[in-house]
């Protein structure tokens, strides 16, 4: 072969092997995107999320990454508004040219973007979210770390009418989010030979609850389910309170547990709420003692919930970029991650197969006490 054909030879294979290269990988690093509201009203989840996804990154950056690449984590705000997710997920897919995404916030922004992930085929791992309708039908692309909301809402129904309560009311968010969580409740109460006694809802990202107040109030339910953000939650039980509403308050994880006792102060103590990741705050498994370790590495101490299960996202995704070898390309991220099958996490163990997407229907209760501090 003389020098001219080798040269051409030679050209062709690049051109090939840049053609073939999967968007968002090079040899040294790996770029994720993330979508989630950072400013607004439900700021404090994408925060936190995004936080604790970016203190597990900077560790296994820190030990030379995976498989010899760095991950960096590329976020785009959409502040809880479906219009918006929609801009940022087709800058981050068709601009950024991310690899993969994780660590997403809300359901109304992620059925927004679910067609679009599914048409570009890029992975989504850990929505944070538990609506039915982004795990049925099954998604190739959708990977779930959390529990459902399903999942969340029996949770509480049981522990209620274990206790004897059975007068039990709804107040929820006016979108899929909220009617979501509020088909959770139907169905654990219908379960169980009951109803709601009376529902109410609230806008997404308003805290104009007073009319909302007046008709749950009437109906003098002994518990109020809430399915909604951290800011219409915690200015619902503020004038509850106020109006001498004794009964309780149980709110599902996607409330925002840190910034909910936040919003509440004093007024706090008593909110139960659901979780689906394990306590942050006592260093009771590996996995939670990791978490600590890295948010501290990070400079962070303030731990929470959310942060838990961004941190818990990130392992998941690494360990999915791990088992798909060093030939990335999403067909083997997706192959890596389906293989994770009865994997532990050091307390926290994952289930997903080329069938089920859905990690893991871990649900645990938490009540806020004095001074903002939660309890098991």
């Amino acid at each position: 072969m003389n020098i001219a054909n080798k040269l051409a030879s030679l050209t062709l294979m690049l051109i090939s092997t840049v053609a073939s290269a999967e968007n968002g990988v090079t040899d040294k690093e790996i770029l994720i995107g993330q979508f989630a509201a950072i400013s607004g009203p439900a700021a404090q989840l994408g925060q936190r999320m995004q936080l604790g996804m970016q203190a597990y990154f900077t560790a296994i950056n820190a030990q030379g990454g995976v498989n010899g690449r760095t991950i960096k984590l590329l976020t785009r705000d959409d502040g809880y508004e479906p219009e918006k997710t929609v801009a940022a997920v087709k800058t981050l897919i068709l601009e950024d040219k991310v690899f993969a995404l994780a660590g997403s916030v809300g359901t109304p922004t992620g059925l927004a973007a679910v067609p679009i992930v599914s048409e570009q085929r890029v992975p989504l791992v850990g929505m944070f979210t538990g609506a039915q309708a982004l795990r049925e039908p099954f998604n190739r692309y959708v990977f779930h770390v959390r529990a459902s909301y399903f999942d969340e809402t029996e949770r509480i129904v049981q522990h209620l009418t274990t206790l004897g309560i059975k007068k039990i009311a709804v107040f929820y968010q006016n979108d899929a989010y909220g009617k979501a969580g509020l088909e959770g409740v139907t169905q654990a109460l219908t379960r169980r030979q009951l109803k709601p006694v009376a529902t109410a809802t609230v806008e997404r990202n308003s805290v104009d609850v007073t009319q909302s107040l007046e008709t749950l109030v009437k109906a003098a339910p002994e518990a109020i389910v809430q399915i909604g953000a951290y800011k219409s939650c915690a200015a619902f039980i503020k004038q509850a309170r106020a109006k001498g509403y004794g009964g309780q308050f149980f709110n599902v994880s996607f409330v925002g547990s840190r910034a909910l006792a936040d919003e509440l102060g004093d007024t706090g103590q008593g909110v139960v709420i659901s979780q689906v990741v394990p306590f942050p705050y006592a260093q009771n498994t590996p996995m939670v003692r990791d978490y600590q370790l890295r948010m501290t590495e990070a400079g962070h101490k303030d731990f929470d919930f959310t942060s838990l299960e961004g941190y818990l996202t990130a392992r998941v995704l690494v360990e999915g970029l791990r088992r798909a070898g060093k030939n990335l390309t999403r067909d083997s991220l997706i192959a890596g991650l389906e293989s994770m099958n009865e994997v532990n996490l050091g307390g926290f163990t994952i289930n997903y197969s080329a069938k089920s997407h859905q990690a893991s229907n871990f649900t645990d209760l938490t009540i806020i006490g004095r001074g903002g501090k939660f309890m098991h």
